[in-house]
């Protein structure tokens, strides 16, 4: 078996596969949700480390707080979910100060603070190592059909994005809005079947959704062209990498990905179309094209961050 964090999401799913009356949405996608008590209950968890999602060496603890919990709150917005809860788990660097702790904790109120969402507990440890820290966060479906999942996308929807993609590097990966405000004003939209945020890349996320929901994608390259972020092309004069590859390929964009009917191109949301969702042409693979403006179509390779690779 490989090693990579899609194999293991796969074994896990299939390890613990859950009752779906209790479980409705287990293991795969932005959020878990439970029945507790006859009602439903979003949940997830976002883990942060010193080095890999941060560096205390050049970020501030505000920005690293902000960050922390602003990716779980992604996640709600991805599910069409309001955050109500989190708990907050470190383990602290030994060499961190009483004032670093508050601080960081400061920056994840200034986020959940706008989103009434409480900090109500967690466990704090200390170690010699570097930061570590996980969010768990609980939430309501902000609309009677549920949470919006990544797995009902149908052929012929619309591939929208809410914003620009790419070079997040640059500084938006710290201080992004996650997409609550949005998912609020989707969440009603009949037209709306299917949605993530865009977290490791858009290229490896569709692939994800597509996967999921049994389509194939196509993406429109001059459609593309206009979510290409500044940052994008800004990293691309330093490193060589085209804009397109940066905006395909970079990830922690924290932008939703939207799936659904033409209504959604209302100018009041805000989307811009990128593609749409094709048939499945193999039962073996999942594939997303990109088709130019003269017709030229090409395979996109999945990429963007992995884990345990």
């Amino acid at each position: 078996m490989s090693k990579s964090e899609t194999t293991l999401v796969a074994w896990l799913q299939e390890r613990f596969g859950a009752n779906t009356q209790r479980v409705p949405i287990g293991i795969g996608d932005d959020m878990a949700a439970v029945r507790l008590d006859g009602s439903l209950v979003a949940v997830t968890a976002d883990m942060l480390l010193d080095g890999v999602h941060f560096d205390t060496t050049q970020h501030r603890y505000e920005q690293i707080g902000h960050k922390a919990v602003a990716c779980s709150l992604s996640d709600c917005a991805a599910m069409a979910c309001e955050p109500r809860v989190a708990t907050v788990s470190l383990a602290l660097s030994s060499s961190m100060t009483m004032e670093d702790v508050q601080r960081l904790y400061e920056g994840m109120a200034q986020i959940t603070d706008p989103f009434d969402c409480a900090i109500v507990g967690g466990d704090i440890t200390s170690w010699t190592g570097k930061l570590a820290i996980d969010v768990a966060m609980l939430a309501e479906p902000m609309a009677l059909r549920g949470p919006v999942r990544r797995s009902d996308a149908r052929v012929g929807d619309t591939l929208y994005v809410s914003g620009p993609l790419g070079g997040s590097i640059l500084g938006k990966h710290l201080d992004f809005t996650p997409r609550i405000e949005l998912a609020r004003r989707l969440a009603d939209e009949s037209d709306l079947h299917a949605m993530m945020d865009i977290s490791d890349g858009l290229s490896i996320d569709l692939y994800r959704l597509c996967f999921a929901s049994g389509c194939d994608a196509e993406l429109q390259l001059d459609a593309l062209e206009r979510v290409i972020s500044d940052a994008a092309r800004t990293l691309s004069q330093q490193d060589g990498r085209s804009p397109l590859d940066h905006a395909l390929n970079d990830g922690e964009d924290f932008e939703l990905l939207v799936v659904g009917g033409i209504v959604l191109t209302d100018a009041k949301l805000s989307l811009t179309p990128i593609g749409q969702m094709t048939p499945r042409a193999s039962t073996e693979t999942t594939t997303i094209m990109a088709c130019g403006p003269t017709g030229k179509r090409d395979p996109i390779e999945p990429q963007g961050y992995e884990h345990f690779t």
